[in-house]
C-alpha cells in the first residue's frame, strides 16, 4: 500500500514538472481583448456532458487539424501576409491534401489590395485562381 502511494505521488510530481516546463515555454496569451473562447478557437464547443464531446478525444470524425493542438500559437489581428506567404500556404494546402503534382504559380498583389494565386497542374494548365486577403488570409475563388 506504501509502495502504491509513493508511486502515485512520483507520478503526480513527474506531471506536475512536465507540465511546468511545457508551459514555461508557452508563447505569452494575447491581450484580454483579444482573448479567444473555445468556440472561436477550433468552431467547437466543448462544454456541455461529456457524450458531446468525447467523440473528439477518441478521434472519431476528427479534423484533419485541430487548432488547440496548437494552442501555444494564438491568431494575430492582422496576419500581415506577403506574396511569398501566400505562396507558402497555398502550397502547404496542396501538401496537407495529399497534392504532389499541382502548383502555385501566379503569385502576385492585385489592385484591390489582394495577393492572386492560381493552381496549376504540374504541365502548366490552370485550374483556379483565388485571391487571398493579407490582413485576414480569407480566401475567394476568383475563377
Amino acid at each position: 500500500m506504501r509502495q502504491t502511494i509513493i508511486a502515485a505521488a512520483a507520478a503526480f510530481v513527474i506531471g506536475g514538472a512536465a507540465t511546468g516546463a511545457v508551459l514555461s515555454q508557452a508563447q505569452p496569451a494575447p491581450p484580454p481583448g483579444q482573448q479567444m473562447d473555445a468556440q472561436q478557437m477550433d468552431g467547437h464547443h466543448m462544454d456541455g456532458p461529456p457524450h458531446h464531446w468525447m467523440h473528439w478525444m477518441h478521434g472519431m470524425h476528427r479534423p484533419p487539424f485541430a487548432p488547440r493542438s496548437l494552442a501555444l500559437v494564438y491568431p494575430q489581428a492582422d496576419r500581415q501576409l506577403a506574396p511569398a506567404d501566400v505562396q507558402k500556404i497555398a502550397e502547404a494546402f496542396l501538401l496537407w491534401n495529399g497534392n504532389h503534382s499541382w502548383k502555385v504559380t501566379d503569385v502576385a498583389p492585385a489592385a484591390d489590395g489582394a495577393i492572386g494565386f492560381s493552381l496549376a497542374t504540374a504541365q502548366g494548365s490552370v485550374v483556379a485562381k483565388f485571391t487571398m486577403d493579407p490582413h485576414t488570409g480569407h480566401i475567394t475563388r476568383v475563377s
